[in-house]
């Protein structure tokens, strides 16, 4: 069998791997707080024919050896936690992070899950909970009656109500950051889960120590360029067609061959 047929056949899974991950970016392009991810192509094991260095005399070495690669594959996909555009949205309950960190979301067996999705709403009780009804954590509850809710860039949470009109503070919004926010756990909903590459969570005030501030009536748009992405694809797509011409040009030289002997 000619080595070729398979190392064209590892560029045509690796494309299509890759075109899934170009079309998971687009189709979220409008996905509040999405990070896009990014393909990463390594080159499989060679096969060495002759090795560089090699003595061709007692006196002399070769320049330059014989290494025939095998082929390619995808051996992961890196999140791009680069920042995207914030809209304002008029919407108290709409809040994102400008800088560093992530909300955190008490999920329900009782483990945190990490967003930047800060599209928030009220439960039944008045606490701020997410699309999917989990509460933020630290929680925060609103009293009845509340006339206005403010949370300030450092998490402070305060609101007035028709029985007091001065403003009292409920609760501190806290975030969280990473080492390698890289390394998080994508588990669908905009969450993330701590994973032994991220690094355990660094907990504190938005603001401080690197932590960015939280912006009120305002929402975190997605980072997909929509032009980077297309260029992509187009790529991708100009790649698996000369993958395929190579598995084709093979097949003929093989079927050549078989009827020429």
């Amino acid at each position: 069998m000619m080595p070729s047929l398979w190392v064209g056949k590892t560029g045509l899974a690796a494309q299509d791997m890759n075109l899934t991950t170009i079309s998971n970016n687009l189709a979220n392009v409008s996905t509040t707080g999405f990070k896009r991810d990014r393909a990463e192509f390594q080159d499989l094991l060679y096969q060495i024919r002759r090795q560089p260095g090699g003595q061709s005399s007692q006196d002399t070495q070769l320049p330059s050896g014989l290494q025939l690669g095998t082929g390619v594959r995808i051996v992961g996909t890196q999140k791009m936690f680069t920042e995207g555009s914030l809209q304002n949205t008029e919407q108290p309950l709409d809040m994102a992070v400008n800088g560093r960190g992530f909300f955190q979301v008490l999920q329900p067996d009782g483990s945190i899950a990490y967003t930047r999705d800060g599209t928030f709403h009220l439960d039944s009780n008045g606490q701020i909970v997410t699309s999917q009804g989990n509460p933020l954590e630290p929680a925060i509850v609103l009293p009845p009656e509340v006339q206005s809710f403010t949370v300030g860039q450092d998490g402070t949470v305060s609101v007035t109500t028709l029985a007091s009109p001065t403003p009292q503070v409920i609760g501190n919004l806290q975030t969280a950051d990473f080492i390698n926010s890289g390394g998080l756990q994508a588990i669908g909903n905009n969450l993330f889960l701590e994973t032994g590459s991220s690094g355990a969570p660094q907990v504190g005030t938005p603001g401080l120590n690197g932590l960015g501030v939280i912006l009120q009536n305002t929402l975190e748009n997605s980072n997909v360029s929509v032009v980077e992405e297309l260029v992509n694809m187009i790529t991708t797509q100009r790649a698996y067609e000369m993958n395929s011409k190579v598995i084709s040009t093979a097949d003929q030289m093989l079927g050549f061959v078989t009827q020429n002997l």
